[in-house]
């Protein structure tokens, strides 16, 4: 049963971690251990898939039966069977448990890998492409992430494990054309299946083994609240909006390294001398703006702004393919843009959704930015074979117009934190009592109590916020216990309160 009380206007930040008052703050040495296990599980495999990003398109032209249009679908595949997968993943992971279903869709990957590196031809290595997505661990990881690590850690842990994507996408982009170089096109597909072993070996000799999984809401798809998070119009604009993000990528990537190779005369083995610098330093300019968007309340200008620069850096493309300093300020705008959206989105997700339905408003962004993937890959491939590569940016601009339009009428979010208060063992009737009381309190704007969890979800105000009051709400309770690592929590856990 969930009871909530919701104010008007758009839901709130996470730019802090949500947390249980009254409870140690810090990650204990065994949750440190395991996060950042799992982001190297997680980097390793999105390491594996976007190696090819700068690369297959020259490669693909090697392959019996290439058309451009299969060029694209062989990049973006892994986007549809990804999206298709990943909820009912996490879903087994909840009945079978996590570490058999996240080695299984990691078998699943590496077995892709070997197909694609061991086919001739096209249609084999979009098979392979389309198992590489099949092998969907993202919502198991993140369940697991939430059973090794307690509540007022998990926004953290979940940035870490969203900065290791970052770091991933950027370092493929330089060792793919790197690579490319040394080992061939097929050696990297070779190379990711390794990779994926690598991270099975990670998972069952490093990441710790929770003794108890559970469901968390704040991390998982919840079914029955898919129809509350599609028919939010505000959702579904940032829906729509990393939909058209990964769109826009991946068809620039479909005709990019031709640009680069055909008509700004640039050696294949050389293109990363552009990406490196173009990432450094795009990833560096990136950061103050992230900081004006939710240090200075400026969100809503920042992100719509970026969008707009998106648009430009497509124009730049479309109108300087042929010259390297066209291409490379393309780049340098585009990935700025890019960066600071990547960043942005997901915040402005946990604004948006009810605090009890955070985890199921990710899964459908999640699964939006993979189906992006796919319908760049196919529509920038197809239009391409028919047009040229102009109208791939051509199109690639105009979705970016039709987005900053689209991102234009969203409402401007409340700039709160999400806490959970641990509330213990309750009835119904208490938790629809306990909402009233807990929106009494100063600083506190939305609350929902979920009496089978005991815990309350919260919206509030830091600035605000009567801390006192809320300790009052909460009841003591252990640390998630970390299987073998159990031990160690407890006692760091004491030696942090006796310190």
């Amino acid at each position: 049963m969930t009871s909530s009380n919701t104010e008007s206007g758009a839901s709130q930040p996470d730019t802090s971690p949500s947390q249980p008052l009254g409870q140690p703050t810090g990650m204990v040495p065994a949750e440190r251990r395991a996060v950042f296990s799992l982001a190297s599980i997680y980097a390793l495999r999105m390491m594996g898939l976007f190696m090819i990003l700068p690369v297959f398109a020259l490669y693909g032209e090697t392959l019996e039966g290439y058309t451009p249009a299969l060029i694209g679908i062989a990049i973006g595949i892994y986007g549809l069977t990804q999206a298709a997968f990943q909820i009912p993943f996490g879903m087994a992971s909840d009945r079978f448990g996590r570490k058999p279903i996240i080695t299984i869709g990691l078998l699943i990957f590496a077995g892709g890998s070997v197909v694609a590196a061991t086919a001739d031809t096209m249609n084999g290595v979009i098979i392979g492409r389309a198992l590489q997505g099949a092998g969907a661990i993202a919502a198991a990881v993140m369940a697991l992430t939430a059973d090794l690590t307690r509540e007022e850690n998990r926004l953290s842990a979940m940035a870490i494990i969203g900065m290791s994507i970052g770091v991933a996408f950027a370092t493929s982009l330089v060792m793919g054309p790197v690579l490319n170089q040394w080992i061939g096109v097929d050696g990297i597909f070779w190379l990711t299946g390794v990779l994926a072993l690598a991270a099975i070996a990670v998972l069952h000799f490093v990441v710790p083994t929770p003794v108890r999984s559970s469901f968390h809401r704040d991390a998982q798809t919840v079914p029955a609240q898919l129809k509350k998070v599609i028919t939010n119009p505000q959702l579904l604009r940032l829906d729509f909006g990393i939909f058209a993000l990964h769109m826009m990528l991946t068809a620039t990537f479909v005709v990019l390294p031709l640009a680069l190779r055909d008509h700004a005369g640039l050696e294949a083995a050389n293109h990363w001398y552009v990406y490196l610098p173009v990432m450094l330093l795009s990833m560096l300019l990136m950061v103050p703006f992230v900081i004006i968007a939710e240090k200075k309340r400026r969100m809503k200008t920042v992100f719509t702004a970026a969008v707009l620069i998106l648009a430009i850096g497509e124009l730049a493309f479309m109108f300087g393919f042929d010259s390297i300093t066209g291409i490379i300020f393309g780049l340098f705008i585009f990935f700025t843009a890019f960066n600071v959206l990547e960043a942005t989105l997901p915040s402005l997700i946990a604004k948006v959704a009810s605090p009890d339905n955070k985890g199921s408003a990710m899964g459908v962004y999640s699964s939006s930015q993979f189906l992006g993937a796919f319908f760049g890959g196919t529509m920038g491939g197809w239009l391409y074979g028919q047009v040229g590569m102009e109208a791939v940016f051509g199109m690639c601009a105009a979705i970016a117009i039709v987005w900053f339009l689209v991102a234009a009428t969203m409402q401007s979010p409340r700039y709160l934190s999400s806490h959970l208060v641990r509330v213990g063992t309750i009835t119904k009737e208490q938790a629809r009592h306990l909402v009233g009381e807990l929106t009494q309190v100063t600083g506190v704007a939305e609350a929902v109590v979920i009496a089978e969890d005991g815990i309350a979800y919260l919206k509030v105000d830091l600035h605000a916020l009567d801390r006192e009051a809320l300790k009052a709400y909460s009841v003591e309770h252990d640390p998630i216990q970390h299987g073998d690592a159990a031990d160690n929590i407890s006692r760091e856990k004491a030696a942090d309160q006796t310190n």
